[in-house]
């Protein structure tokens, strides 16, 4: 199924709306519309960061318009952000999200993470990995080649079949300004999958997202609510929900403190996700900040050391990024360093 109208969406930050990176909206809208693809900006999207941050209920009644509206094929997210969670009321309280949902293309990841779990909760497959500002609005002359390959595939034919890791990883971007349009980013060779532990292969569902978005399920010391209103609403899968599943955690542009991630970890630990899940996949850390560190932590904090661990694939804040399909049949091969959907 190939996409023919892009709903794009601001379900975190409103930065989209922002002078300051019309630059960077006009290319991402020149690439999208040189596929062919029909753009369209819901309501509230482009209305800057204090609208957004101070109307969580718009943000919630976009996504729910881009449900309705049948010709919109896939709803892509702006960008993340941090306060996501604050549409949950919105969209649950009286099943506004469960009564307009059905199976269409969403993609974006950070905070949007929690819109996966929203989704996820109402029954919707979704992609991870990619979203408009940072990877279609690319300043380089094109979108970074295996990002580009990724979102060809998933427009041209409304899914994604394998991932392989990308050969080299890029230094991330300082200048996003005007000054930056056509300078390429610096690139480095790159590793491929690393199994730290376990069976190479393993197979399963998909879901997660980025690490401090799952944290905050938990932990309420970045807003003083999340735990409660998550709760309230079941967002958080049960350990039940969790068995047989393969968990994603990937790293924000925070790039956490090894105390904070060892912290992080403990958590979901204790929680005991990782006791019932086939396997873990753990993106590649930013800039590889920390990233023997990271390693370390998962083998020292995660009890279960049966447990297949794939390490530094190309998903999340680090680029490039591939997009992965959350809700349908997974195979990871760490030998063959492919992972195949079906």
């Amino acid at each position: 199924m190939k996409v023919k109208k892009v709903g794009i969406v601001s379900l975190s930050s409103g930065i989209m709306g922002e002078e300051f990176v019309k630059h960077e909206l006009e290319i991402g809208i020149n690439r999208l519309r040189e596929y062919g693809v029909e753009v369209e900006f819901l309501p509230h999207a482009l209305k800057g960061f204090e609208y957004i941050k101070n109307n969580p209920q718009k943000r919630a009644e976009d996504l729910i318009a881009a449900f309705k509206d049948d010709s919109i094929d896939m709803i892509l997210c702006a960008i993340g952000g941090e306060d996501t969670y604050r549409l949950i009321p919105y969209l649950f309280e009286n099943d506004e999200l469960q009564k307009v949902a059905k199976q269409k293309i969403f993609l974006g990841f950070s905070d949007t993470t929690m819109n996966h779990f929203m989704l996820n909760k109402v029954g919707i497959k979704t992609f991870y990995g990619q979203a408009f500002l940072p990877d279609v609005c690319e300043l380089s002359d094109e979108m970074l080649p295996y990002t580009k390959h990724y979102f060809e595939e998933l427009i041209n034919t409304g899914t994604i079949k394998e991932i392989r890791p990308s050969d080299v990883w890029y230094q991330e971007r300082t200048d996003f300004s005007e000054n930056g349009v056509g300078v390429s980013m610096k690139s480095y060779p790159n590793k491929g999958f690393e199994l730290l532990n376990g069976e190479p292969v393993f197979e399963g569902q998909i879901l997660g997202g980025c690490l401090e978005s799952i944290f905050d399920f938990f932990d309420n010391s970045h807003f003083e609510d999340t735990v409660e209103v998550c709760n309230k609403y079941n967002l958080f899968p049960s350990l039940e929900e969790w068995k047989n599943k393969i968990l994603l955690l990937e790293t924000s542009q925070e790039r956490p403190a090894p105390d904070v991630f060892r912290k992080m970890i403990k958590t979901l630990q204790e929680f005991g996700i990782f006791d019932v899940i086939s396997g873990l996949l753990v993106g590649k850390p930013q800039d590889e900040v920390y990233y023997e560190e990271y390693k370390a932590i998962l083998l020292e904090e995660i009890a279960n050391k049966k447990l297949s661990i794939v390490y530094n694939v190309n998903i999340g804040h680090a680029t490039p990024r591939c997009i992965i399909p959350f809700g349908v049949d997974a195979r990871v091969d760490a030998e063959q360093q492919i992972i195949r959907f079906s």
